[in-house]
């Protein structure tokens, strides 16, 4: 029997369908180890990460141990790119599994599965050592910062390698949007004659370039405008006919297709991964973590063929995409797996993101798509300066690859979108002939403020910055979102007091929250991922400069223990849960004394209870006297409590004496039956003498009956 071994569990029965009986297919459900949850788990000098299973990974690797002693051979075929490449990596060191195969596939077709077991190969240690990095540059930033952070401000904070410059980038739109202040100007549009049954007239625009003072973009006099809005009649300086072709926009790449998907279906990124997930795990698309826009020769062809059986118009040379700055080539496009495919099976959502995948593939091996573009300058005289008009209008003369769409918008994403002239259907006209408006309207505008980002344009602008990868993009709105640093509002993303506070405070002191430096840190994993650079030279640097910059900041921002003036006051903070007190207070590691909080700084000083003369019988520590008001006002307390705080044993105070406290009586287990969950229920007293009923089975179960006369359950009433 052979193991296959694969991150995400929907891939099983696909998988297991194409491969036969011969193999088992099992998941690793993504990372089964990663690095500890209360140390930083990672050290000077040599940084070698301490990783232990995570706590779904305990599990998981117990049951692929088992499988992989009865498996003749083992291969990992978890996702195809640097996260996926270590998660084998981690299969195999944590399962001690002797030479497994290692396959990748970027699409799951029966032809691609095989192919990629035919060509197993070993683990790439340098692409491991490279998302290896980014976890424990993550790790460093989050750990190191985050508490000299919080302490600072008095809040509970979180830095992030990423995370934070994303916030940055919300925050700076925020504050340019707060402090614009609009400015109102002015134009003017001429409407001409309608001819040739054309309804409402042709329009031409005032070009304002010649009566703009130094420094000036917009007419601010209002008056000028209401003159040059008189003038009627113009001459003709220049009219041309001009074609314009119009290519189609690339296939897409994760932050593409986020883009898209968002204008075009309303999805968030995590919305649209999680769908292309389901698609790609159905075996329909190829891997959906991307930042290449080319496709393989062996998809053109196959394209290509379609498009030429369909009639469609095939472009003569095969369309190629120049690759952003950082772009990977390790995986092609998103596309379809077969293209003739019209519509797959799955939901709605699933079936809608597909198409758009598949017509934006097919559109690129289609011909340019050609307007016939008008334009004409016109010309008059105010005060004996010439005044010139505008007018440009285009008509769609050949279809090209707009054959196979209904709009724009279904393909276009932000970057593709190209300006188009509005139609404007201009007769032919003779230079120097004169043409007199049949109407005029002087327009008044204002500035508009640079538009809040969404979420579409925030994954835009991290990836123009070089901020994270295509993996990452939807988990960096969904941490700044689920931390509170930013809220969506009307799909619009608006930075809160909150993150506000933590651009503050690290601004300045950290050079991570730069945008240039976290972008050349990419370039640095990714020189790792191509044996171009050692992980230890990476991260030891890095180490060092971040060490660095948080002792800068904590002697600039610390705030000084009231008792011993040390820097290394904490505040201790754990919002109350259901079953949880929590606490909210500050605490000195170096002469340990605690303080209230107050107003998010360090207030009265807490005296810890003087220890009595009286022991617990439990361990024989000495016990404390506490007593007080309840902290929801609603009595006193007054008990003593054992000082070793792993004992933890109360004793009622008795005319100020230590009593072992009475156990409450958890009742007598009866005959009678709880109506809601069959479980037996107890009998208990009434501080009257009398009876009640509860059921056994609390606190799943929190059914409770008053007693008859009889002292039987009082099922009913």
């Amino acid at each position: 029997m052979k193991l296959l071994i694969v991150e995400s569990p929907g891939k099983i029965q696909k998988l297991q369908g194409i491969l036969g009986g011969q193999w088992t297919v099992a998941a690793s459900v993504g990372h089964v180890r990663d690095l500890p949850v209360k140390d930083i788990g990672v050290q000077a000098p040599n940084f070698i990460p301490q990783y232990e299973a995570t706590e779904k990974g305990r599990g998981v690797l117990a049951k692929l141990s088992a499988l992989a002693k009865n498996a003749d051979e083992v291969y990992l075929a978890t996702d195809p790119d640097r996260e996926g490449e270590a998660i084998a990596w981690h299969l195999e060191d944590a399962l001690g599994l002797s030479n497994p195969k290692r396959v990748t596939y970027t699409s799951i077709t029966e032809q691609d599965v095989n192919n990629g077991i035919a060509n197993a190969r070993t683990i790439d240690m340098h692409l491991v050592k490279a998302q290896e990095g980014r976890r424990v540059l993550d790790r460093f930033c989050g750990y190191l910062v985050s508490m000299p952070l919080s302490n600072a401000v008095g809040e509970r904070l979180s830095a992030g390698r990423v995370q934070s410059p994303a916030v940055r980038l919300i925050v700076e739109r925020e504050r340019v949007i707060r402090s614009f202040v609009s400015t109102t100007h002015y134009g003017v549009e001429f409407v001409f004659e309608a001819v040739e049954n054309i309804q409402d007239g042709w329009k031409a625009s005032w070009k304002t370039d010649n009566f703009l003072e130094a420094g000036q973009s917009y007419i601010l006099d209002k008056a000028l405008a209401e003159k040059v809005a008189k003038l009627k009649t113009l001459t003709v300086k220049d009219f041309s006919d001009t074609e314009k072709k119009q290519a189609p926009p690339a296939p897409f790449t994760t932050s593409s297709l986020q883009q898209a998907a968002s204008n075009a279906l309303k999805f968030d990124p995590k919305k649209t991964m999680t769908v292309a997930q389901k698609i790609y795990e159905g075996g329909h698309i190829s891997y959906m973590r991307t930042d290449s826009p080319n496709l393989s020769a062996e998809a053109i062809a196959e394209i290509r063929a379609f498009c030429d059986a369909q009639g469609l118009p095939i472009v003569e040379t095969p369309r190629t995409y120049k690759l952003k700055a950082g772009a990977q080539e390790g995986h092609e496009a998103i596309r379809p797996t077969h293209i003739e495919v019209v519509e797959i099976e799955g939901t709605a959502d699933e079936k809608a993101l597909y198409q758009l995948i598949r017509l934006r593939v097919l559109a690129s091996q289609l011909q340019d798509a050609v307007f016939s573009v008008r334009t004409v300058m016109l010309e008059s005289e105010l005060e004996g300066k010439p005044v010139y008009f505008e007018a440009k209008g285009r008509t769609l003369t050949f279809e090209g690859w707009k054959i196979i769409i209904a709009n724009d918008e279904a393909l276009a994403d932000d970057d593709s979108t190209q300006a188009e002239e509005s139609t404007n259907d201009i007769p032919v006209l003779r230079t120097d002939s004169l043409v007199t408006a049949v109407s005029a309207s002087m327009k008044t505008k204002k500035t508009q403020a640079s538009p809040r980002f969404t979420q579409a344009s925030l994954v835009r602008e991290l990836e123009k910055s070089g901020i994270g990868r295509p993996a990452t993009y939807a988990s960096i709105l969904e941490n700044i979102m689920g931390r509170e640093y930013v809220i969506e509002e009307k799909r619009k993303l608006h930075s809160t007091p909150l993150g506000e506070k933590l651009i503050d405070a690290m601004q300045g002191f950290f050079t991570f929250l730069d945008f240039e430096f976290t972008k050349n840190m990419e370039n640095q994993l990714d020189e790792i991922a191509e044996g171009k650079l050692d992980y230890l030279t990476v991260v030891s640097k890095s180490y060092d400069v971040l060490v660095k910059e948080v002792q800068l900041f904590r002697a600039k921002n610390a705030i000084p223990c009231p008792a011993c003036q040390g820097l290394n006051l904490a505040h201790k903070i754990k919002p109350q849960a259901p079953k949880d007190k929590g606490y909210d207070f500050w605490a000195c590691a170096d002469c340990k004394a605690t303080f209230s909080n107050v107003n998010s700084r360090p207030g009265e000083q807490k005296v810890a209870p003087a220890l009595t003369d009286f022991e617990c019988e439990k361990c024989k520590s000495k016990l404390k006297h506490l007593k007080g008001q309840k902290k929801d006002g609603s009595g006193t307390y007054d008990f003593f409590a054992c000082s070793n705080d792993d004992c933890k044993t109360n004793y009622d105070n008795m005319e100020g004496k230590p009593t072992a406290q009475i156990p409450k009586d958890k009742g007598k287990e009866t005959e009678y039956k709880c109506k809601k969950c069959k479980k037996p229920l107890l009998e208990k007293p009434t501080k009257t003498g009398g009876v009640w009923f509860s059921c056994s089975g609390y606190p799943k179960c929190k059914e409770r009956y008053w007693a008859n006369e009889d002292k039987t359950p009082k099922f009913e009433g």
